[in-house]
């Protein structure tokens, strides 16, 4: 192996060792907490300077680190790949250096906090996760760490998890999250046939290799890149997806300036980056590009005049920087777009940490030196009309997350009602006996239908997606919920074996995190709802997890087994799903991708509703609401 093989390795996993070590550290132990991860980053800024200057000696910028093999089978491969160039560098750096900056601050703004403990391995593991995506050398690899930035977002946003609004906006940021990750689900499978091997970034970059490819299957190169497209948006709080970023300040101030103002909310600009090689040919693109960073410059700068408190302001300012880089990138200027994004995150991450101190001097100054601002009369330029109706709009963030409900959770809300009329016991029947049906047939005729194959696996797909929506809408009874996750997933596999052969050992990797992840999750709910008979629904948050916070991270756990996190072999089997899925069958990818995004709104959902929010129970000290 060769030293630069170490260097990235090391300048991935040290932040994961130093959240192993901080696990096994008492809560109340902040020095010890605060050595260790200091230590972590201190560690991996002298890695990367000592990287830097072995880069600069050796005048190569670009590191390939290939084919890690995890599962291989005939013309299927799942690989972890690290890619590092000069662009890794520039985000790196900016990750590290702010990443050093927030520690610092937060080992005295938290102290004696409640969660001290809980909060620093929860940055530590995004620490991990934002390196992994900059270093990731294909889209798999990029996937693993795009999962782990999720997921860690919701954890920061809901830290005060005893509190109604914080818990509430992480799920509804969590939920944006997994509607973006369809595009970037759909756009690996896509990649797959497109490519006909899983391609990695640095063969991206090889013109005369991806060219021909582009050129002989033209709509799915589109597709693909506006599936990335989708991801980023979402990912970067862009037009439709906007109304996100200022809900998700919940949390501590650190965590919002290093997710919401420094890093993880240029993730998007990361994707559209690193695959610039492979959509900077398609004029179609580009111009989608510029239409969402414009629409999202012009709309962030009016919204941001009519918030009432500075994080939102500055979200709002931020994401409108953000899409000025989107039109930068999509108008060839790469280096500008960078260079954009080095000062965008540190200017939006210091305002962030100051805005403590600049509200307590703004109330001061009202109070002791009350006057009157001046401000600009927009009427003398446009009508008061217009100028109204822009205000209203601003108020109301041009109703963006109006519209992202009216095409997603509206549908899928008014299908699951039309569900809940269907009597439960007959049509639990009806299916099981459906399901043990198909399987007999497949496994003693599946000669004789043959050719009706594609219907069997689009009707499977379809069921599968009709039992999540239920469970979705299920609200009085969580482990009833909590079975039809299970039963969608075995319909899910139904989907595939008819589609093609699909291998016993490939069906050991899907269902080994499921099945262990199901059964334990389930015998907690079991027990819940023996222990807490009338505070166990999914109408209310009920904070459970003050009684029985070991329950609370099994439970987690086992929602993140359940959706197939990188946590167990189910991540690779999900991927193997969508490499049994045809290039002809666009639907039943975009059928596939639908059902796993439900899956993972509804399991962490059910998690938060019950173990996270203020206890039930009145004994139980609360804070008020509106805190």
């Amino acid at each position: 192996m060769e030293y630069s093989h170490y260097f990235i390795l090391s300048v991935i996993f040290i932040p994961l060792l130093g959240v192993l070590l901080v696990l096994f550290s008492g809560a109340s132990k902040e020095n010890k907490i605060a050595t260790i991860v200091n230590g972590s980053i201190i560690a991996n800024t002298v890695i990367l300077f000592l990287f830097t200057a072995f880069q600069v000696y050796k005048l190569n910028f670009v590191y390939h680190f290939k084919e890690i093999v995890l599962y291989q089978q005939k013309d299927y491969v799942f690989l972890i790949d690290f890619y590092w160039d000069t662009t890794s560098t520039v985000f790196i750096w900016v990750g590290n250096l702010i990443t050093l900056i927030i520690i610092k601050y937060c080992i005295y703004y938290l102290h004696l906090e409640y969660g001290y403990k809980r909060f620093f391995v929860t940055l530590l593991l995004f620490y991990f996760a934002y390196n992994f995506v900059i270093l990731a050398g294909n889209f798999e690899t990029l996937f693993v760490g795009w999962e782990f930035l999720g997921i860690c977002s919701f954890l920061l946003i809901a830290f005060y998890h005893d509190r109604y609004l914080p818990v509430r906006n992480a799920v509804k940021v969590f939920s944006v999250y997994r509607i973006g990750d369809i595009g970037i689900l759909v756009s690996m499978w896509a990649s797959h046939h497109l490519w006909h091997q899983n391609i990695t970034f640095a063969k991206l970059t090889d013109k005369i290799f991806t060219d021909p490819f582009i050129t002989h299957d033209y709509p799915t190169a589109i597709g693909i890149a506006v599936g990335l497209l989708i991801a980023a948006s979402a990912k970067s709080g862009q037009v439709p997806f906007s109304y996100w970023v200022p809900r998700a300040m919940e949390g501590p101030t650190p965590s919002s300036a290093i997710f919401y103002g420094g890093l993880a909310i240029h993730i998007g600009l990361f994707l559209l980056i690193r695959t610039m090689p492979f959509w900077e040919s398609l004029w179609v693109v580009r111009v989608l590009i510029v239409i969402i960073g414009l629409m999202t410059a012009i709309m962030g700068y009016f919204i941001a005049k009519t918030q009432s408190t500075v994080k939102a302001q500055i979200a709002y300012i931020s994401i409108s920087q953000i899409g000025l880089m989107f039109v930068e990138l999509a108008l060839g200027l790469k280096t500008i777009a960078i260079l954009h994004f080095v000062g965008n995150a540190f200017v939006r991450t210091y305002q962030l940490l100051v805005s403590p101190s600049v509200v307590a001097y703004w109330i001061r100054e009202q109070l002791y030196r009350e006057s009157r601002r001046l401000y600009p009369d927009l009427t003398q330029y446009i009508s008061k009309r217009i100028s109204y109706s822009l205000y209203i709009l601003s108020l109301r963030e041009f109703y963006l997350d109006r519209f992202i409900y009216l095409i997603s959770f509206r549908i899928i809300k008014k299908t699951g009602t039309y569900l809940t009329r269907l009597n439960k016991k007959l049509w639990a029947v009806i299916l099981i006996v459906l399901y043990g049906v198909t399987w007999f047939t497949y496994m003693y005729g599946y000669s004789y239908i043959n050719a009706l194959h594609f219907y069997v696996s689009n009707i499977a797909g379809m069921i599968a997606v009709c039992l999540i929506i239920r469970a979705f809408v299920e609200r009085k009874n969580p482990v009833f919920s909590w079975i039809l996750i299970l039963f969608a997933h075995l319909w899910i596999i139904l989907v595939v074996v008819y589609n093609e052969n699909f291998y016993v050992l490939e069906l050991v990797w899907y269902l080994s995190g499921i099945f262990l992840a199901g059964s334990i999750g389930l015998g907690i709910l079991l027990f819940l709802k023996k222990k807490e008979k009338n505070h166990v629904d999914l109408y209310f948050y009920h904070g459970h997890y003050q009684e029985y916070p070991v329950l609370n991270y099994g439970f987690l756990f086992c929602v993140l087994g359940l959706i197939g996190f990188p946590i167990t072999p189910t991540f690779i089997g999900e991927d193997l799903i969508f490499n049994h899925i045809h290039a002809d069958q666009p639907g039943l990818a975009v059928l596939i991708s639908a059902y796993y995004i439900i899956e993972g709104i509804t399991v962490v959902r059910i998690y938060a509703k019950l173990f996270l929010g203020s206890h039930s129970k009145s004994y139980h000290e609360n804070p008020l609401p509106s805190s």
